[in-house]
Order: structure tokens, then C-alpha cells, then sequence
């Protein structure tokens, strides 16, 4: 036993804290997801460049924060319940019903996952679409949302920022600088942001490194890469 009465390893068995910043935010056209890469217990970075985006289908992809097993679990469970469904239709699946697939889950399981969700994409009948499944299972339609630890720094700006039938570039231009304020903020968000637009013409993804996220006001610098030796 430690001097304060607590045996060496009972940490372990303590509640921790995980933070995120995760979004979506539909255009004229589609939706583009945004996502940091820090995967963190408590005050330990367990992973700095985790891909928090997941596909269900090949247009429809799931924003995952909370507990990493609970929600990578739910996730495989809603690809292989999808799959079934669009075999048996021949068809590609709507972005409404992965949604209400991974709602019914969360809910019915809501004591014991630690789950917040994005499920957003397009398809053939209501173009791109973005649905919220925050802690608890509630499923709202929305054309933005956010979600994680760091959302709590970024609602101002989202909503100073938004507007609705922005073009691609603009979407992705605006969910970059919302998780890059929410990533200088909040400290279990970091590493870098990924980016996966989807529309009728198919998924593009997108990188950007730690050193190369906006810096926001009164952040320091990123530290600069090394530059190898010429030969």
C-alpha cells in the first residue's frame, strides 16, 4: 500500500476521461467529416493519430467518440447488419437507416456504452445527410453537428460560421478550422485532422499533418520538421 492507503495499481480500476473532437456539416452536393487523431485515458495519449472516421458502406461513414472499444464494436456491428440489409435489397442502404441502426444500439445499450456518434453520407434519395446520436441514443437530423470533449469550445464559432449550400471546398474549409480551434482548446484533442468528403461522384479523404493545423491565437507554433541531409 501507498502512504495515502491506495494499493499501487488501483488506478486501473478507476473511471478515466477520453476527449475528441469529431463533426459533419452537409453541403450543396454532400458532407464532409472532420475528426482529430488523440486517443487519450485520462492525462496519457494513447494513440496520437487514430482514425476516428469509419466507413459502414462505401458512402456512408460513422464519426466515433467516447470509449474506443465501445463505439469500434458498435461500428462493426452496424457495417455487418448494413451489408446484410443491402444484399437482401439489392441496393445500396440509406444514410437514415445506418443512422437508426446505430441509434437502436446506443440506446438499448445506454448504460453501458460510453458512445457519441456522427453518421453522415449520401445517397441516391436524399443526397448527402448528416445525422447527431449523442451519449444516451438520441438520433436528430441536423445539417451540422459536432461532438466530443473539444464541441464545448467550438459552438460559438460553428454557429458564426455556418451557412447553409456552401460549396465543397467551403464545408471543408469550415469543419478544418472548427476542429483545429476545438484541437488548440481542448487538451485531450491533438495530432492531426482527417477529413472524408462523400457526394454522388464517391469519398475523398484528406490529411493534415500536426504541423501543418491552423494555428489559432495565442498558440505556439508547431515545432518545424527536420529537414534531411542531402547526400
Amino acid at each position: 500500500m501507498e502512504p495515502g492507503g491506495m494499493a499501487q495499481h488501483d488506478f486501473l480500476s478507476q473511471p478515466v476521461s477520453m476527449g475528441t473532437t469529431i463533426m459533419a456539416a452537409s453541403y450543396d452536393g454532400g458532407v464532409v467529416m472532420g475528426a482529430d487523431s488523440r486517443t487519450s485515458t485520462g492525462t496519457y495519449i494513447a494513440n496520437r493519430a487514430t482514425d476516428k472516421i469509419t466507413p459502414l458502406t462505401d458512402s456512408i461513414y460513422i464519426c466515433r467518440s467516447g470509449s474506443a472499444a465501445d463505439t469500434q464494436n458498435l461500428s462493426r456491428y452496424v457495417q455487418w447488419f448494413l451489408e446484410q440489409h443491402g444484399m437482401e435489397l439489392g441496393d445500396e442502404p440509406e444514410v437514415k437507416t445506418a443512422a437508426k441502426l446505430a441509434q437502436m444500439m446506443a440506446y438499448q445499450n445506454k448504460n453501458f456504452l460510453q458512445a457519441g456518434l456522427i453518421v453522415a453520407g449520401w445517397d441516391k434519395h436524399e443526397g448527402g445527410s448528416v445525422y447527431a446520436i449523442p451519449l444516451g441514443g438520441t438520433l436528430v437530423k441536423t445539417p451540422f453537428t459536432i461532438g466530443g470533449s473539444g464541441s464545448a469550445y467550438i459552438y460559438g464559432l460553428c454557429d458564426k460560421l455556418w451557412r447553409p449550400n456552401m460549396t465543397e471546398e467551403e464545408c471543408r474549409a469550415f469543419v478544418v478550422k472548427a476542429v483545429s480551434h476545438a484541437m488548440a482548446r481542448d487538451g485531450s484533442s491533438g495530432g492531426c485532422i482527417r477529413t472524408v468528403t462523400i457526394s454522388k461522384d464517391g469519398v475523398k479523404r484528406t490529411f493534415t499533418p500536426g504541423d501543418q493545423v491552423p494555428v489559432a491565437a495565442g498558440e505556439l507554433p508547431p515545432p518545424q520538421r527536420a529537414v534531411p541531409a542531402q547526400v
